[in-house]
Parts: C-alpha cells; sequence; structure tokens
C-alpha cells in the first residue's frame, strides 16, 4: 500500500472511529464504512454492503451502491449451507469468496437474482463479535468475475473489524435504552404500589405494644393511627383474638418464620375478616415484629360463594360432573329399589374442535352456551342435563320405562327431541354453523345397575357412533366396552413404548428407470420387547385415535434427519435425493404444523429440500383453500410434496392443478394389475400422462416383478419403488444397501 492510500485508510478510519464514538446512526456509519472501502479498493466495479444478523435472518444496514431492490430482495434471508455468499458465510462463520456466481452451487437457488443485477462475483466475511459471535456480513460484489488478492482480503478485514465495532456499540446502546426505560417503568412502578397498597403495617413489642404504623388509609383500622401508637393489643382486640395474635408475635420472635393467621375485628359497626402476616425485624436497635394486616371479608365472601357453585358449570350454569355423579348413585338406588329403567345418554358434538381452532375459544363457548340453552327447552326439569367438560353434554332421565322394551322406544323418541335443537343453525358472531351430535346410550335396570359404570359405559356408545361418521345415536354394547379396553391397554402400551424408544424409521429405497437411487420412503415400526416387530396397521389407527400419531411422526422425522446427516458424506447422494415421511389427516390440520417440522429439521441442520411430505388424496378434498394456504406455506420453506396411493380416493382432477404438488404416487393396486391390457394398464398410462401434462413426477409403489418394472420404464415413470427394488430396512441396513447401490 503506498503512502497516498496509506494516509487515505488513515482518514477513513479517522472518520469512522469519529462517527462511532460520537454515537451517530448505525446505518450512516456502515454507509460510511461502505464507500470508504470501495474508494480503497480501486475498483469502479465494487460495490460493499453489510448485512446484520439477527435470529438466523439477515437485514440489510448499509449498501450505498446496492441498487435498493436488490436490498429489498435478499432482506429477511435465513442464513445456511448453501444460501449465496452472505447466508453461508454467517451459517458457517467463516468467510466465503464466489469469484463466479453463475457456476457456483451456493448460488444454485439465487442466479436469477444475481443475473437481474448483473453480480459475477461476491466476497462475503463474516463480522465476529468480541464474543466470537456472528453480527452479520460484509459483502462486495463485482459485475465480472473476480479472484480476491491478499491485498483486498487485508483491506476487507480491516473494514470487518471497524463493522463489528460499530454493530457492537449499537446493540450496546440499544440494550442500554432498554435499560434506562425498564428501570424508569419499574420505579413507576413501585412508587404506585407504594402509595395505593392498601395493608397497613404496624410495628408491635412481644408484649403486644404498638410502637408504630404506617397505613395509607385508616379504613382499616379501629383507632386514628396517632391514637393506636402506645396503646397495647389487649385494649383493642378481645380476649381470644388478642392471646391468638400474641401467641403468633412470640412464635415469630422464636422462629424467625413468617406466620400468617385470621381473625375477625368490628370496625366502625362492620364486623370484618383480616388476614395478620407477621415477621421478626429489628427495630430501634431490638427485635420487634412487623404485622401486616389485610381486609379478607370480600375474599372469604366469594369463597362463599364457590362453594355454592362448585356442584354447576361456570359457562352453562348446568350441573358438572360432580353433581351428576351424586345423581347416578341416587338413580341407581332408585332403580334398584323400584325395579325401574333409566337411561343415561351422553352426547359429544361432533368436529367441534374444529370450529374452537379456527375462531378461537370465545366462538366455541357461544356454541356450547347455545347448545346448553337448547337442550335445557326441550328437555325440561324432569331430567338431569350436565355439562362434564369440553363439548361432553350428559342427560340422565330417572325413569324411560316399565321393561327395555318400552324404555328403548321411549329413548328414542327422546333421542330424536335432542337431535332436533341441532336442525336449525348456530349464529355465531356474523357466522352460522350447521353441527351435529353424537349420542351414545345406556340403560340402567335393575340388573345392571351399577353407578361406577354407568358413564363409562354411555360414553362407549357414544364412541361408537363417533365410529360410524357422527351424527346419529348407539346403544352400549358390551363386545364394543371389551374392544375399548383392549385399545385403552395398547393406547398404554404405544404411550410406554415412546418413552422407551422402541419405534423407530425404516426405509424403503427408490430409484428411476435406469435404476439410480433417487430416494427413500421413511416407515414407521415399532420393535416390542416381547411381540417382536408389530405391523403397523395394528398401531397406526390407534394412535391417530388417541392423538399419538404426531409423536410417531415426530420419531420419524428424527430418524430421517440422522439418515441425511450420515448420507450427506457419501458422493454418491444425487441432487434430487429425497427422503419421504407420510402425513396424517390429524398432523396436516394443525396449525402448529410448519413449526413442528422446521424445529425438527433445523436441530440436524437438514434443509427442508431433502424432505418429501406425502399426503393422501382423500386430504386434498377438505377445505381446498386451507389445504392449498397449509402446503404453500410448507412449500415455501423448502418442503415437496407427493399424492400417495393416488387413483384410490376422491379427489377432483379439476382441482388438482389449483395443489402445488411434485409427485403423484401410483397405488399398488393398479400396478398389480398393469399386464392387464384391458383395465390395469390403460389407468396406469392415464395416471402418467395427467402427471406429466401437470408437470409433475410419477413414483410407482409396489413394483414386484421385473415385467412391472419394464411396463413402467416404457411407460416413462420417473420413479420405481417395491420389492423389487428392495423391502423396507433399518437405517444401518439402508445405508449399507446404499453404499453397495452405488459401486454398481
Amino acid at each position: 500500500m503506498d503512502l497516498q492510500q496509506n494516509t487515505k485508510l488513515l482518514a477513513s478510519q479517522q472518520k469512522i472511529l469519529t462517527k462511532i464514538a460520537l454515537g451517530e446512526p448505525l446505518h450512516e456509519t456502515l454507509a460510511s464504512i461502505c464507500l470508504a472501502i470501495e474508494s480503497l479498493i480501486g475498483d469502479d466495479n465494487a460495490k460493499c454492503s453489510i448485512l446484520k444478523l439477527i435470529d438466523n435472518l439477515l437485514y440489510s444496514m448499509a449498501g450505498p451502491s446496492i441498487p435498493d431492490s436488490y436490498s429489498h430482495l435478499i432482506n429477511g434471508i435465513k442464513i445456511g449451507p448453501a444460501v449465496g455468499s452472505c447466508g453461508t458465510a454467517a451459517f458457517l462463520g467463516k468467510r466465503v469468496l464466489v469469484e463466479d456466481i453463475p457456476h457456483s452451487p451456493l448460488w444454485e437457488e439465487f442466479k436469477s437474482i444475481a443475473e437481474q443485477y448483473d453480480f459475477k462475483a461476491c466476497w462475503s466475511t463474516p463480522i465476529i463479535s468480541t464474543k466470537s459471535e456472528v453480527l452479520g456480513t460484509f459483502a462486495i460484489y463485482y459485475s465480472d468475475p473476480k479472484v480476491a488478492s491478499k491485498k483486498n482480503l487485508e483491506l476487507i478485514d480491516y473494514f470487518v473489524h471497524l463493522s463489528s465495532i460499530a454493530i457492537e456499540k449499537s446493540n450496546d446502546a440499544l440494550q442500554m435504552q432498554k435499560l434506562v426505560k425498564d428501570l424508569k417503568v419499574t420505579n413507576q412502578n413501585l412508587n404506585a404500589f407504594i402509595k395505593v397498597i392498601p395493608d397497613p403495617a404496624i410495628i408491635i413489642t412481644k408484649e403486644g405494644l404498638y410502637l408504630n404504623v404506617y397505613a395509607a388509609s385508616e379504613n382499616l383500622l379501629s383507632d386514628p393511627i396517632h391514637e393506636l401508637v402506645g396503646k397495647n393489643i389487649k385494649d383493642i382486640l378481645s380476649e381470644s383474638d388478642a392471646l391468638m395474635v400474641l401467641d403468633k408475635i412470640n412464635k415469630t420472635l422464636e422462629t424467625n418464620e413468617i406466620h400468617v393467621f385470621e381473625y375477625t375485628l368490628t370496625i366502625r359497626s362492620e364486623t370484618l375478616i383480616f388476614e395478620g402476616r407477621s415477621i421478626k425485624i429489628n427495630y430501634n436497635n431490638d427485635d420487634h415484629v412487623l404485622w401486616v394486616i389485610r381486609d379478607i371479608t370480600s375474599r372469604k365472601n366469594r369463597e362463599n360463594e364457590v362453594k355454592k357453585l362448585v356442584y354447576y358449570d361456570s359457562l352453562t350454569s348446568l350441573p358438572n360432573r360432580r353433581l351428576l355423579n351424586d345423581r347416578i348413585e341416587q338413580c341407581v338406588a332408585k332403580v334398584q329399589q323400584e325395579d325401574t329403567i333409566s337411561a343415561l345418554l351422553f352426547l359429544d358434538i361432533d368436529n367441534f374442535k374444529r370450529i374452537n381452532d379456527s375462531l378461537g375459544h370465545a366462538a366455541g363457548d357461544q356454541l356450547l352456551i347455545q347448545s346448553a340453552k337448547r337442550l335445557t327447552a326441550v328437555l325440561g326439569k324432569v331430567n338431569t342435563l350436565a355439562r362434564i367438560g369440553g363439548d361432553e353434554f350428559v342427560i340422565l332421565v330417572d325413569t324411560i320405562g316399565a321393561d327395555l322394551q318400552q324404555a328403548e322406544q321411549n329413548v328414542i323418541q327422546l333421542v330424536k327431541k335432542v337431535q332436533s335443537i341441532f336442525n336449525d343453525k348456530f349464529d355465531i358472531g356474523k357466522l352460522a354453523f350447521q353441527i351435529s351430535a353424537s349420542i351414545g346410550i345406556y340403560l340402567i335396570d335393575k340388573e345392571h345397575a351399577n353407578a361406577d359404570n354407568t358413564l363409562k359405559f354411555a360414553d362407549t356408545a357414544m364412541y361408537r357412533t363417533k365410529f360410524k361418521g357422527g351424527n346419529g345415536y348407539s346403544f352400549f354394547d358390551p363386545k364394543q366396552q371389551t374392544l375399548l379396553e383392549i385399545k385403552t391397554e395398547l393406547e398404554s402400551e404405544i404411550v410406554r413404548a415412546i418413552e422407551n424408544d422402541e419405534f423407530c424409521a425404516y426405509f424403503q429405497p427408490q430409484v428411476d428407470v435406469h435404476g439410480k437411487v433417487s430416494g427413500a420412503e421413511a416407515l414407521i415400526r415399532w420393535n416390542h420387547p416381547s411381540k417382536g416387530l408389530v405391523p403397523p396397521y395394528q398401531f397406526i389407527p390407534l394412535a391417530e385415535q388417541f392423538g399419538l400419531i404426531q409423536k410417531l411422526q415426530n420419531i420419524v422425522l428424527h430418524d430421517i434427519c440422522k439418515l441425511l446427516n450420515q448420507l450427506a458424506i457419501a458422493p454418491s447422494v444425487s441432487p434430487s435425493y429425497r427422503i419421504a415421511i407420510n402425513m396424517s389427516q390429524n398432523q396436516f390440520n394443525s396449525p402448529t404444523l410448519k413449526d413442528e417440522l422446521i424445529s425438527i429439521i433445523d436441530q440436524y441442520k437438514v434443509p427442508a429440500s431433502l424432505i418429501k411430505l406425502e399426503i393422501t388424496e382423500s386430504m386434498l378434498s377438505n377445505d381446498l383453500p386451507y389445504t392449498v394456504q397449509q402446503m404453500h406455506e410448507l412449500k415455501n420453506v423448502g418442503f415437496t410434496f407427493s399424492i400417495d396411493d393416488f387413483g384410490t380416493g376422491y379427489s377432483c382432477l379439476s382441482t388438482l392443478h389449483a395443489y402445488p404438488v411434485d409427485e403423484l404416487k401410483i397405488d399398488k393396486s393398479f400396478i398389480d394389475n398393469i399386464s392387464n391390457l384391458e383395465t390395469g394398464l390403460p389407468i396406469v398410462e392415464t395416471i402418467i400422462n395427467l402427471a406429466k401434462n401437470l408437470n409433475i413426477s410419477v413414483m410407482a409403489e409396489g413394483v414386484e416383478t421385473k415385467q412391472q418394472f419394464d411396463i413402467l420404464k416404457e411407460k416413462k415413470s420417473d420413479g420405481i419403488q417395491g420389492y423389487l427394488i428392495a423391502k423396507p430396512m433399518s437405517a444401518t441396513d439402508y445405508i449399507n444397501w446404499h453404499q453397495r447401490m452405488s459401486l454398481h
């Protein structure tokens, strides 16, 4: 560096350090740094940019020579292993020199942007704090391919250091401003608290003598403050209360612990309940007690009201589970004594959770209140209508008939009356909903009069209605109860198995028509300690029913990420390699799906683009706008989509183009029949042609013979999966298989 350039460098340094010292706005200081290095580097094509890292996102802070539109495009970009020069440099924490952008894999996703702004080279250096944390990146763009020289890199490092100083000082200043603001608010709150605190405080000796009194108001004191000082507690409280308080004072002095006690006192002709709190303090160089007084009269009154309402639901004012259980016991006793028949109806609103999740709990509460009012109107006061939680209502009828035949006829008539309340729509705000309910019926006769099981059996009958599709009723079936108990036992087994890491993913390879490995499908397996490998069909439906499917699919996704990281070092893995995971209906409908998926893959630093989400065709037939929105949100972060078992569902082909689908998966049932030229082959050809016309790839699953493979190859299927290639295998076996295949 010649003398003139060195002088220029020192002048720039002095100017920038002055800006930092004076606390000028950060973006102005960083802009000066950019202009200084552009001037010193001696190349008119050089354009500098400084980005700040906040929560793994890069934000443009300065780039006076960079087009604003480009800065806007990259603003808020998430860092990663292949996110241009800056995103990669911030992710790796080390310099990234891209000397030829059009041929750089790091710029694969951003080449069109670079081409638009004529950027051919970009050198990016992370800005590191004194605590070795990445604060952002410093980048220089060129309109021609450019090799970085040692001189240029030294100059960059010099200004990167100045950028680090500026950003750290700005961060410190912001933190200090926040601390000062927080302290100011705290002091204001403390002063307000001191002014309005309603509790008088009294310093009292062990003999009960009042030494001092502090109170914002004298309303809770029997005498004015100036008259209390010097009096003894025996002169103010009743004898029993005074002895109790003195006992607490002595225990406080002896144990040095806080003591809490209650007492009553008549002040200005009103009997009040007080809570006293005592703590040992040093006052005037002697041990005394600080006694704080709180009026708890209103609280005690409220507690009494709560005790009165303990048997009723706070939302609907209907009897709750506790009162219902009492009335069931009374009803059972009556059945046993009078040999009559009673009935218990368990009612659950269909799809209530969907309304609650989409519109919020306030809307759900309004729906429950309206339902309770309608039910009360048709049932009258003779029967017990209770709400036992959520969207569950129970109807108890003391006497429904003299014999079972009459009881069944009468209870069906009652059920029809109950179902009639759902004929009219429910108005919630500006929206109207048509809902239905599933009802379970248990008839209580003398032979089966058991208070402990009545509610459980009616609940079982209700779930039988749910299983049949809802919007109906079912009578209790003992066989159904036995099956439910078996399912409950298996549910407990699944929960235990999840805790003991007995579930894992198996992987079935996928290849293209040339036999090259293109990916795999991850499938859940249960390695039971005594039963061995449990087939998925035995536990997947139960896991979905009991809300455990999300945990199982999270296990699969963890195993996928582990496998991808193991395969990442293998040169045989193609850029188009993907691993597929099946999505359940419940999981896909979850509003937290995207956050949960990203949370897991971020743990392993696995790009979302390596994960293929398989959804069933039937999932596309529900709520088109929501489904499309959910898919686009996941596509935007990199996930791809495959429609599993295509051709077996009821999706509307006219709307298939609306979904951002990357792959159609031909169901095995069609592959099994592919050699039939009249019925089987035309279906497969139709699916392949449909996919090609929509620019969607095709995967054929269940391929078991060479003939099937050859036909699919001829018809230009993109992928093959099935026993002909390989059976599902553990991660270890899959890696060994993958390595063997890469050698051929």
